[in-house]
């Protein structure tokens, strides 16, 4: 789990972060939504580490990183994994090379023990037979997997993901998003997700944290997203008609008034048979 309380960083003379209180579940996927500006890319960053908050806490199991020495934060930053936008793979290195470099950067194990590992984690994003191959040698699907390998192979229990579904078609969309389901539950990790994708929101929402100039504007899950009454990020999700069409019949849905396993070739048929009638 993660813990900010009251979190605050700004640049020169504008507050980019303001006062942002929030609980990262662990076995969740938390996602942090807005619109470009919003403060969430600053918000992240800050909780990996990479900007120091003006003020503030980020606890990591009750530890606050804000006040770690360089070795206490070296040790945390052990326990994270990261999957970037655009898989962030060395060009150079082989899938195989690739998974295996954190194990090189923070482990004295064997090579022998480092490749038992690094086929298990392979094996488990479905990438079983792609050891010697190069990144300019898959698809951007496989690509993701493989950023997904790499960053669960040190066991982290923290997933940070900075739009994990960035160029992928919806389908592979869905694989990726599910995958990071499955293993965030597996696992226990405590994930992070930073997205524009509504069907990510809609799909793995456990926890969803939507940012409005730097405020925490709403907080709550998938379902609760659905009936939420604040204007602010109904504009922003449901922005089109056909969005708010489809969150009205999530919402018929919920509610039990359609049927989710409902055939709307048979439901549009009925209706034309009254109307003949």
């Amino acid at each position: 789990m993660i813990e900010v309380k009251n979190l605050k960083k700004g640049f020169e003379d504008k507050l980019v972060i303001k006062g942002v209180d929030a609980t990262m579940q662990a076995g969740k996927c938390n996602l942090i939504i807005g619109s470009s500006g919003s403060g969430k890319t600053v918000f992240m960053k800050c909780l990996v580490g990479l900007f120091e908050p003006d003020e503030g806490e980020i606890l990591y199991s009750g530890n606050d990183l804000v006040t770690m020495s360089d070795e206490e934060k070296k040790e945390t930053r052990k326990q994270i994994g990261m999957l970037f936008q655009g898989s962030a793979l060395f060009d150079s290195l082989t899938v195989e090379q690739n998974v295996m470099f954190p194990l090189d950067m923070f482990t004295k194990d064997s090579y022998q023990d480092k490749l038992k590992r690094v086929n298990e984690v392979l094996a488990r994003v479905n990438l079983k037979d792609a050891n010697k191959k190069f990144p300019a040698e898959i698809s951007g699907g496989m690509k993701k997997r493989v950023g997904i390998a790499r960053a669960i192979v040190l066991n982290p229990k923290y997933l940070f993901c900075d739009e994990p579904n960035s160029g992928l078609d919806p389908q592979t969309s869905l694989v990726i998003d599910q995958l990071i389901k499955e293993l965030t539950t597996e696992y226990n990790i405590t994930t992070v997700i930073n997205t524009h994708d509504m069907n990510s929101v809609m799909e793995i929402g456990d926890n969803i944290i939507y940012m409005y100039q730097g405020h925490k504007e709403w907080e709550g899950n998938n379902k609760e997203i659905i009936f939420n009454k604040n204007e602010k990020l109904n504009s922003f999700i449901f922005a089109s008609e056909f969005l708010k069409d489809a969150k009205d019949m999530r919402m018929l849905e919920v509610k039990g008034k359609i049927d989710n396993d409902r055939n709307m070739d048979e439901l549009l048929n009925s209706d034309e048979d009254v109307l003949n009638s």
